[in-house]
């Protein structure tokens, strides 16, 4: 039943075991009914409730001469509604984006209503009613190609009936109005469909084959069934979930599966659970951490829910460890922002715990508490904690106020999230504190940043810019300018006004700014967007230093993705590093800036000194955000360095936490870890005319898994001191795995408990890194040796699959279930074997073009004859109707990519492959005769290329003619020797031998690279001549082939001034005969130089250089750009005044030395 008045439907009423999925069918019929007539309007506009909610209809009307009947169109503003029937979960911590939403939507809905109205004596009569919605989805930008999806409706009048006497009807209860009503919508989940009844043993079950098939490595064909284990649980009541906490916990296995899952429990039973563990104290602070940390992030931030969640701050057990601690009120903060974003404003009650805790610690000169509470209000970004928040900065508190660093350094960041919500207030405490000239370097450089989030308008940064112009602190000044600067060529659309306003402060800023070295402190900005695509992606640097700190004080990184409308703010890492300037105040007198020995003795000394900082501040201390949520920080103090040095200390003796695991390690261990993840569940509900509910969802999980299995021996065995070890053979034993599947979905479609229907993207990404293989290490003799299995089976590394499917699922009957691939599947392919040498590349490629299709399929394969094992890349694409012009044919179709490790025919068989590394100087190596004769040989060539030669220069002639005297004066040993054997049994090793030689001369440093090819009937060597002079510049000469002489190219690159000259860095590439394929490959690298070059802004000259030979140079033209030129054997490119900031007072010194040298050192600027 329902009331109709007026062309309006409202109280619509059912008997109570209608299921509201009936009902919202009904309303969907009803809502055709839904009309509003005026005759004295042919077109007018008005809000009125529909089955989408309260939405803008605008309406045109024409009458018929003849019938006189009226014909209604009516076309609904679906996105104009007030209550909106449409739920959108999942992307709380995601800022919205409305920049981006206007260069393009990735959801569109149109709907339209055509009505016949026959007037009548008691008013007007429907007799047909049309309704057509349609909407267009696309993950991208819907202007280049979409989804569609269409819903039609038709009612015609049959006949009018008199109802005689009145109906009875049983009791009747009230489901509302019109509106579409969402109902459970969490646990219809609608990538997987099964049966909910009694989930319990279900889930029970599904966690024990979970934890069984992924014991040793990550099983990817399970990896589907953990959303099912989320749907299960999702629908168990609490007693449930203790029942299977029960069952589970007494096995390690069972126990961390069903910790990790039960977390995607987001409503009020997870808290309940959580709160009897905690009070039962039957779970480790570790377990207890990690499943609060997720469950406060998949929560619904409802206020129910906050309210609940506030009982962890006041448990014994949350305190009972500083990490446990740490997460429950950083995790509360969290929770409290999300909740701010559903509801505005936001009450203060929610954050009034945090407040609470922020003015306590204060009250208290408590630092530690002081940090967490404001990191807390932080991550809360609560617009009413900004009054608690100034109480913590000096010239803005109302009472003066004196904290450590790195109490102000929180402060400041707290007010991040803030700047977005309450611009105004954030804009003015922060120009305040960059104004105080007497603040920290550090601390000023902060709210530069935080006020630069509020996204200033063009007064406010002209305001900035002429206090820059007048500002002293030259690392201020330096991170302003390289902020502004990077903004000014921001491509992203949240910064399209900002980067007109940085752009013009730049040039503004540049005669002062622009030549101030990277020895001051920093901020750069790189990012990227797309239109066709709505995507992007920003990162972002900070090295905040001081005067009187050597080292940066503060580093941070923070990286950002643009998503359809929205900015993912992903990782961010930072450390501050306030506790150091303790042992580096000092430093700074005594480093000269040059890198040098002296550089080096001086760190050294201050580094031997750590005792002298004090014991009540931390040395360094770490955080970690993700989606701009703090979820993680740690101090190193100086106890803790202690205990590190302590534990590898070489006089460490028996009862240390290192000889214990030693002595686990010699026994044997095999230790397992598995971890499954719902990354993001991302879902957007909508009614449609038909009162079904249409469904746009993105699901991303992973199961991340680890196994090491290792024994070792120690001969002679441990028994006074760590120290041994340094004397003693060691070998290891181990294999194990090391692995994660990916998987994410794209849902598009209809989605009840009953049955769904729609598109479903899917994608699989499987990484296995399996290993076996033993060592053995002796560190006195400096030898290390790896022993690795013969390649048996095929073994696939990486692989990344997706195809897109039609989808329908029935509850009445799962198993008939059909997926449909939409793309066709592809032909069989041809076989190509390619042999080069000892190595085989096979390659298979095909491409089946037709009309609008795209099949292309390849596979490269590079076999190792010697080693007997190979390595595979193979890709395969499937498109129809694939066209350029619209990005989201690039990816419907299916896709497949692996990288694959295979065995390979060998020369003879392979028992096992074997490396050695061998660093002892002490012993001439067994090819000192053969490098002599090698040497000897060379010389006599290079003296005789340097007779023939004209256009050698002197220093080169110089070099060559060393050779001869290095030659007979001088034994060569080897610094190291490095092998690679394929073994087989008592027969002779094959593979290759690399011997690394030092031959040091005054004030240049040589070294030779031998690498010989070792077996039998072969001579091929690459020989490596490399030397580094005190005048910076650098030569290698390299060889390759039958002794040498097959193949050879050289490069040469020196840093000159002669007098009267601009400092310049010349470098040149010279080949005298290269293989084939590296002349095609540097063939085809020379056809992209004109397009390269015109990208990158360079001029082009087309002629004919020196042949075989590639120069460039870099001329200092300024202290802040220089002029490159560079010259290919067909054409040259070049191009002047390229921006490069160097430290201005090297560039001075060479400006003014009149020798002909080089500076050696970098000045400070």
């Amino acid at each position: 039943m329902f009331n109709y008045v007026g062309g309006h439907v409202s109280d619509i009423r059912t008997s109570a075991e209608i299921p509201d999925i009936i009902v919202n069918i009904v309303r969907g019929i009803l809502d055709l009914f839904q009309v509003t007539v005026k005759t004295t309007q042919k077109i007018y506009e008005l809000e009125e409730a529909s089955i989408h909610g309260m939405c803008q209809s605008h309406y045109a009307t024409e009458q018929d001469v003849n019938t006189k009947d009226m014909h209604i169109t009516q076309v609904v503003d679906v996105s104009n509604c007030k209550e909106k029937a449409a739920i959108f979960s999942g992307m709380a911590t995601a800022v919205l984006d409305q920049d981006s939403k206007q260069r393009g939507e990735s959801v569109i809905t149109t709907l339209r209503y055509l009505y016949t109205v026959q007037p009548t004596a008691e008013g007007g009569l429907i007799t047909r009613a049309h309704g057509l919605e349609q909407q267009q989805f696309t993950p991208f930008n819907v202007k280049g190609g979409s989804f569609k999806m269409q819903a039609t409706k038709e009612m015609v009048l049959l006949g009018v009936t008199d109802t005689a006497s009145a109906v009875t009807y049983g009791p009747m209860e009230s489901k509302g109005s019109l509106v579409y009503k969402f109902f459970n919508a969490q646990a219809n989940i609608p990538i997987i469909m099964q049966n909910l009844d009694d989930p319990v043993p279900k889930a029970i079950e599904m966690i024990k084959h979970l934890a069984e098939a992924n014991r040793y490595q990550v099983d990817s064909d399970t990896s589907q069934d953990t959303i099912k284990v989320y749907q299960l649980l999702r629908v168990t009541p609490y007693e449930g979930l203790e029942l299977m906490w029960m069952e589970l916990s007494g096995n390690e296995e069972h126990r961390r599966w069903f910790l990790d899952m039960v977390v995607e429990v987001s409503d009020a039973r997870i808290l309940r659970f959580l709160e009897t563990r905690f009070q039962a104290a039957d779970i480790s602070a570790v377990e207890a951490w990690q499943t609060l940390l997720m469950s406060m992030n998949h929560l619904q931030a409802i206020p129910d829910l906050i309210e609940m969640a506030k009982m962890f701050l006041n448990m014994p057990f949350s305190k009972s460890n500083i990490n446990l601690w740490h997460t429950v009120v950083l995790s509360y903060g969290s929770l409290v922002y999300k909740h701010c974003n559903y509801y505005t404003p936001c009450p203060v009650a929610a954050v009034q715990p945090l407040l609470d805790m922020a003015v306590e610690s204060l009250r208290k000169g408590d630092v530690a508490d002081m940090v967490l509470a404001l990191k807390a209000l932080g991550n809360a970004g609560h617009p009413g904690s900004i009054k608690t928040i100034m109480r913590f900065l000096p010239g803005v508190a109302a009472n003066p106020v004196d904290l450590p660093p790195r109490v102000l350094s929180a402060a400041v960041q707290s007010m991040r999230l803030i700047a977005a919500r309450d611009p105004q207030s954030v804009q003015d405490i922060t120009m305040s504190l960059f104004l105080q000239k007497t603040l920290a370097t550090e601390i000023r450089m902060l709210a530069f940043m935080i006020l630069f989030d509020t996204k200033p308008s063009l007064a406010l940064v002209s305001i900035v810019t002429m206090h820059l112009q007048e500002e002293k602190d030259l690392h201020v000044v330096s991170f302003a300018y390289s902020y502004l600067s990077s903004l000014a060529r921001s491509s992203t659309p949240n910064n399209q006004f900002l980067s007109t306003a940085c752009n013009v402060a730049r040039k503004i800023l540049t005669p002062k700014c622009g030549r101030l070295s990277y020895h001051y402190s920093k901020a750069m900005r790189m990012d990227w967007f797309n239109d066709d695509f709505l995507i992007g992606t920003a990162t972002e640097v900070f090295m905040l230093k001081s005067a009187t700190n050597i080292l940066p004080t503060e580093i941070m990184m923070k990286g950002k993705f643009y998503f359809i409308g929205r900015i993912l703010q992903l990782l961010e890492m930072g450390i501050n590093a306030h506790g150091l300037k303790y042992l580096f105040g000092n430093f700074q007198q005594s480093f000269k800036g040059d890198l040098g020995s002296g550089d080096f003795q001086a760190l050294y000394s201050v580094l031997q000194n750590w005792e002298i900082m004090p014991n009540d501040k931390p040395v360094l201390t770490a955080f970690a955000r993700a989606s701009g949520q703090e979820w993680f920080f740690a101090d190193m103090d100086k106890e803790m360095i202690r205990n590190i040095i302590n534990v590898v200390r070489p006089s460490a003796r028996k009862g240390s936490p290192l000889w214990a695991s030693i002595e686990d390690l010699q026994r044997g261990v095999s230790w397992h870890r598995t971890k499954p993840f719902l990354i993001f569940e991302v879902r957007y509900f909508q009614a449609t005319t038909l009162g079904l509910p249409l469904e746009i969802s993105k699901y991303y999980k992973t199961i991340n898994g680890i196994t090491v299995n290792a024994k070792a021996a120690v001969n002679p065995p441990l028994t006074e001191s760590l120290g041994e070890l340094l004397s003693s053979d060691i070998s290891l034993e181990t294999d194990g795995f090391i692995g994660f599947t990916k998987d994410f979905w794209v849902f598009y479609g209809i989605n009840t408990e009953l049955f769904q229907c729609g598109t479903e993207f899917k994608s699989k990404t499987p990484v296995a890194i399996p290993w076996n293989f033993s060592a053995k290490i002796n560190v006195r003799e400096r030898k290390f040796e790896l022993d690795f299995p013969l390649c048996k089976k095929e073994v696939e590394l990486l692989s990344v699959s997706s195809n897109v499917y039609a989808v329908s699922r029935n509850i009445e009957d799962l198993a008939l279930a059909k997926i449909t691939p939409m793309m066709p599947n592809a032909i069989d392919s041809n076989d190509e074997l390619v042999r080069m040498g000892p190595t085989i590349v096979r390659s298979e490629y095909e491409q089946v073009p037709t009309r609008n299709s795209w099949y292309p399929k390849a596979k490269v394969c590079a076999e190792s004859s010697i080693y007997g094992a190979g390595v595979c890349v193979e890709s395969e694409l499937r498109r129809e109707y694939y066209h350029e012009e619209y990005p989201l044919y690039y990816f419907l179709g299916y896709t497949r990519m692996a990288l694959k490790v295979i065995p390979a025919q060998g020369i003879k068989a392979v028992d096992k492959i074997h490396f050695e590394v061998n660093a002892d100087p002490s012993r001439p190596p067994a090819s000192t005769r053969q490098l002599m004769e090698t040497l000897r040989r060379l010389s006599k060539e290079a003296i005789q290329r340097v007779r023939l030669s004209s256009d050698s220069d002197s220093s080169e002639r110089g070099s060559d003619l060393r050779a001869p005297a290095q030659a007979s004066n001088s034994t060569p040993e080897a610094v190291y020797n490095i092998k690679a054997f394929a073994m087989s049994g008592n027969q002779k090793p094959e593979g290759y031998d690399a011997a690394f030689y030092y031959t040091p001369e005054a004030n240049t440093l040589n070294t030779q690279l031998i690498i010989s090819k070792v077996g039998e009937d072969t001579n091929w060597k690459m020989c490596v001549d490399t030397s580094v002079s005190a005048q910076v510049e650098a030569k290698a000469h390299i060889r390759w082939g039958v002794e040498c002489q097959s193949y050879e190219m050289s490069m040469r690159a020196a840093k000159c001034n002669l007098l009267g000259s601009k400092p310049t860095l010349k470098a040149k590439i010279h080949w005298t005969r290269v293989p084939g394929n590296m002349a095609e490959i540097g063939k085809r690298i020379e056809s992209y130089v004109p397009g390269m070059a015109l990208l990158l802004g360079f001029n082009q000259q087309f002629k004919r250089n020196t042949k075989q030979e590639v120069s460039a140079s870099v001329v200092v033209t300024s202290a802040d750009s220089v002029d490159v030129h560079i010259e290919f054997p067909e054409d040259t490119v070049f191009r002047h005044a390229i921006p490069f900031p160097l430290p201005p007072v090297c560039f001075q010194e060479v400006q003014q030395d009149n020798s002909n040298t080089t500076i050696d050192s970098f000045g400070w600027a």
